[in-house]
């Protein structure tokens, strides 16, 4: 499969990480199943894909108000993060995006935007030995609203002094997509794996 871009030349390239760049989700979605497992907090996959680029710290919150559950925010959050790292190892690419990020590298300027923490993204990037590919990277320490809010992708766009309406961004859910539209950036849409074949 190839993804279509949209027509015209771009000044740069936007990336989320997480389901885009690294094909990571399904290792996110393992490392959240046992890290919630241990609080009887159940995360139905059809849910967890939705909220993809949602960060860490928002997912257990959101689950918390679900559930009427006070699983600690914060330290299960790192928890988690820590399930994934051991499985970083096991992480590949994503064939199509790939394929776009080594054909136009040093050619314009990369930026990778993510839900998730710098250090989740620099783990998954190093992982792939994809790192010195980026620009910069836009982690939720970054910005206050998180996607859908176009914040992520202005900030990056900012950092890499390129208009926004001149970025492509590379997103896998519709959170994405809804926050490059709403930052007047042209978009293609990353399939699921079980689409990708």
């Amino acid at each position: 499969m190839k993804l279509k871009l949209p027509a015209g030349s771009f000044g740069a390239y936007l990336f989320d990480c997480d389901g885009t760049i690294a094909d990571s989700m399904p290792l996110h979605y393992i490392a959240w199943k046992q890290a919630l497992g241990e609080w009887g907090c159940e995360f139905d996959e059809g849910l967890f894909y939705s909220w993809g680029g949602k960060p860490a710290d928002e997912i257990v919150a959101d689950l918390n108000r679900m559930n009427g559950l006070s699983m600690p925010v914060e330290a299960l959050s790192h928890y988690k993060e820590g399930l994934y790292f051991e499985m970083l190892p096991q992480l590949k690419a994503v064939p199509e995006v790939l394929e776009h990020i080594l054909a136009q590298h040093g050619r314009i300027p990369f930026a990778v935007v993510s839900g998730g923490r710098r250090n989740s993204v620099v783990g998954s990037l190093t992982a792939l030995k994809l790192l010195d590919k980026f620009d910069t990277i836009v982690g939720a320490e970054d910005y206050e609203n998180s996607k859908p809010a176009p914040d992520p992708f202005l900030i990056a766009a900012e950092r890499l002094g390129v208009a926004p309406g001149n970025c492509l961004v590379f997103e896998d859910t519709d959170l994405g997509i809804q926050a490059a539209t709403a930052a007047g950036m042209a978009s293609v849409l990353v399939p699921p794996p079980a689409e990708r074949s």
